[in-house]
């Protein structure tokens, strides 16, 4: 009978090796865009709404060297308008900067306008996720009422049956435990609030990359 090999022997070596470069590519790097205020915040919701870190937001949208490079041939050699930009630092991947930098020398586009543009394709999500908020809301009203419904009735449990009844102990705990979840809910869609002053018709006007002459 056969016995079985150990980990590690030569059955294993068939298998893809990991490369130093690949290694290498994976590298966190800072990098410093100059976007527009409306960029800024459309990173900002999509990463919190979806709870995607903003690095792997960027490497998925700049890491897509098709559709980088169908962004680079439509700006190519135009003069970025600078006015009403942010200086904003972001931690990216090593090979997703390498990307952008060879497209935007190849093309001669600006990579803060590549960036811009790429950002564009999260508009869809965006819209997606304001009427999921909108609707959010409105459960909260719902869900606001029925909680401090749920409170009446556990006071009103403990002042007819008393703190060591079994019934009001375990309604006690079951609010608890809705509280928590009732909290957690009203502070998620709070910080959503960011999506409803959130205006992407800005970002879908090009002029406003270029120069106005």
């Amino acid at each position: 009978m056969e016995h079985n090999k150990p980990f590690g022997e030569d059955r294993f070596r068939s298998l893809p090796q990991a490369t130093t470069s690949d290694l290498r590519d994976r590298q966190s790097v800072r990098a410093t865009f100059k976007l527009t205020e409306v960029c800024i915040d459309a990173i900002s919701i999509v990463a919190a709404h979806l709870g995607i870190k903003q690095k792997s937001l960027f490497d998925h949208l700049l890491e897509d060297s098709s559709a980088l490079n169908l962004i680079a041939r439509e700006i190519k050699n135009i003069d970025l308008n600078k006015r009403s930009r942010i200086q904003k630092t972001y931690v990216i991947s090593r090979k997703t900067l390498r990307l952008l930098e060879e497209v935007s020398k190849i093309y001669n586009a600006p990579r803060d306008a590549l960036v811009e543009l790429s950002v564009l394709r999260l508009l869809p999500v965006i819209e997606k996720e304001r009427e999921k908020h909108e609707k959010r809301k409105e459960l909260l009203v719902e869900l606001t009422k029925h909680y401090k419904a749920g409170e009446k009735i556990l006071a009103k449990t403990r002042e007819s049956l008393g703190a060591e009844d079994p019934v009001f102990t375990k309604l006690q705990h079951a609010m608890a435990v809705y509280e928590s979840a009732y909290s957690t809910i009203k502070s998620y869609i709070e910080k959503g609030k960011l999506i409803e002053e959130f205006v992407p018709g800005s970002m879908k006007r090009f002029s406003e990359l270029t120069k106005e002459n």
